[in-house]
C-alpha cells in the first residue's frame, strides 16, 4: 500500500456575525482543514486503487480532531460538515473518491451525534484551484438551516502529482437562517434525513 506523503496543511476558521441583519450574540464559526498529499498514481492508470483508503484513514481521523481542536470548541458543539478533494492535473477525478470513506467516517468518529452522510464534493485541478465544499447538519440531511457551502483552497495546491484532501465543520446554522424547512429542534434522529 502506498505511503501518504504530506507536503503542508492549512486550517481557516471564520467567525460570522451578521450578513446585513442584526449581529448575532454568538457568532457562526466555520473552519476549513485542508492537507497537500503526493498521489501515489498520478502519471498513469492503475486499476486497483482502493488500498489507499485504508493508507488514508488516519489521516482523516487526524484533520478531524485537529479541526475541532482549531475550532476552539467541543465535538458536541460541530452542528455541519463537509468533505472534498482537488486533485492535480496527472492524476484523475476517481483519485479524488478515495477520500469520502476516510474523510467522512473520520468526522462521524469525533463529531457527537452525527448520523447524516457527509456531503462531498471533488475535482481535478490546477495549482490555486478552489472548490466549494457542501456543508449539511451532522444528524439529519434535511436541515435547510445548515444548507452551505465553504470555499477551500491553496496557492501553491495541487501541483500535477499531488492532490488536497479536505475537511470542513461549522458550529451551527447560517448566521440569518430563515428559508423555512426542518428545525434543528425537530430532528428525529432516526435516519440521518429527518
Amino acid at each position: 500500500m502506498p505511503e501518504v506523503i504530506i507536503r503542508k496543511t492549512i486550517i481557516t476558521l471564520e467567525d460570522i456575525f451578521h450578513e446585513g441583519g442584526p449581529v448575532a450574540e454568538k457568532p457562526h464559526r466555520r473552519g476549513a482543514i485542508a492537507t497537500v498529499i503526493k498521489n501515489p498514481y498520478a502519471g498513469r492508470y492503475v486499476e486497483e486503487i482502493t488500498p489507499f483508503i485504508e493508507d488514508l484513514k488516519p489521516l482523516g481521523l487526524k484533520m478531524a480532531q485537529d479541526l475541532i481542536a482549531a475550532m476552539g470548541v467541543s465535538s458536541t458543539e460541530i452542528e455541519g460538515y463537509g468533505k472534498g478533494a482537488i486533485v492535480g492535473s496527472d492524476g484523475e477525478l476517481e483519485h479524488g473518491a478515495l477520500w469520502h470513506a476516510p474523510g467522512g467516517y473520520s468526522m462521524r468518529e469525533v463529531v457527537q451525534n452525527s448520523k447524516a452522510i457527509v456531503p462531498s464534493t471533488k475535482k481535478v485541478g490546477g495549482v490555486g484551484s478552489r472548490l466549494d465544499v457542501p456543508v449539511t447538519h451532522a444528524n439529519a440531511s434535511y436541515v435547510r438551516s445548515h444548507f452551505d457551502a465553504i470555499e477551500v483552497g491553496i496557492n501553491d495546491a495541487p501541483r500535477a502529482d499531488e492532490m488536497l484532501v479536505i475537511l470542513v465543520m461549522t458550529t451551527g446554522p447560517r448566521v440569518h437562517a430563515r428559508a423555512g424547512g426542518l428545525q434543528a429542534s425537530e430532528i428525529k434522529g432516526e435516519d440521518g434525513l429527518k
